[in-house]
């Protein structure tokens, strides 16, 4: 946690190594704080920590929580929020890096060779490949607390930023679509950044149907969640030239294995799960939270189960 929370004097604090099992002088506990946890462990505190009546993860996905087995009585909150910042940058970061080829740079520099094709004179007006940010048309799906953050980064340099959400509207002083209008919005997209979480729904909701339809300058980003987006789908799209390129944190396998066709393809980027993992405020939510499970009162960002 990147700041202590401010706990009352009553309650009895355990740290533990969040690689072993929860020591045994903890089982009694009714308050779980998950951060780094390993499925192995998470899993097996939900078996043993049988008093557990709170479980706060500070991921802003809950779904490594979810997937544990806590009882059905166990309330489960999310780290929502603490983690926007971070995302945000590491998003725009991972765009921009498709914008300016910076792979491309990157071998070049490895070859000692001057990239004439990426260098020198450009042409300012709209092409076939996707080369900037300013005028570029960016679709968001998953348009919460990390978007919100975002969109605001790459209108600044130009964008046209439309987000995606279960419901259309606006949203931040953003247009949103639902996914139903998304067959009139990805053909003229130059980058679809996916922000979604891991829900049965969401499954590959990038699929080959959803890639057909994006035009072949356009980039893939992902640093929502590896369940939501079909790698072989996106492979076959990119390797057949109808689809410039992705750019992705997250992978349905993680570590993303050594013998995984993505590591080699150039026209891919790849971050090894590095958006998040600098939880801010953590601190302050997890104080927050523990002052209404004391007082009985409703917990924030409480996960439906």
């Amino acid at each position: 946690m990147t700041d202590d929370p401010t706990l009352p004097a009553d309650v009895r604090v355990v740290r533990y190594d969040v690689a072993e099992p929860v020591p045994d002088d903890a089982l009694d506990a009714e308050v779980l704080v998950l951060w780094g946890n390993g499925p192995e462990q998470t899993a097996d505190a939900a078996r043993r920590l049988t008093a557990l009546r709170w479980v706060q993860t500070l991921a802003a996905g809950p779904d490594a929580a979810l997937a544990a087995g806590f009882a059905d009585d166990v309330v489960v909150t999310s780290g929502r929020g603490l983690h926007d910042g971070p995302v945000a940058e590491h998003t725009l970061a991972l765009v921009l890096a498709a914008a300016r080829r910076l792979p491309d740079l990157v071998r070049a520099q490895a070859e000692h060779r001057w990239a004439d094709e990426l260098g020198g004179m450009q042409d300012l007006r709209p092409g076939p490949t996707f080369r900037t940010l300013d005028g570029a048309q960016v679709l968001i799906w998953g348009f919460g607390s990390i978007a919100a953050r975002l969109a605001p980064l790459l209108r600044a340099l130009g964008a046209q930023v439309t987000g995606v959400a279960t419901a259309a509207g606006d949203r931040h002083g953003f247009p949103v679509i639902s996914a139903f209008d998304l067959p009139d919005h990805l053909p003229r997209t130059d980058v679809l950044v996916s922000l979604l979480p891991a829900t049965e729904q969401t499954r590959h909701a990038i699929d080959a149907d959803v890639l057909s339809l994006l035009p072949a300058r356009a980039w893939v980003v992902n640093v929502g969640r590896g369940t939501t987006l079909d790698e072989a789908a996106l492979l076959e799209a990119i390797r057949s030239d109808r689809l410039a390129g992705a750019a992705l944190d997250v992978f349905e396998t993680e570590p993303l294995p050594a013998d995984s066709p993505l590591w080699d393809e150039p026209r891919v980027l790849i971050s090894p799960h590095a958006a998040g993992g600098r939880p801010r405020g953590a601190g302050e939510l997890v104080t927050e939270n523990l002052t209404a499970f004391l007082a009985g009162r409703t917990l924030r960002n409480v996960v439906a189960r």
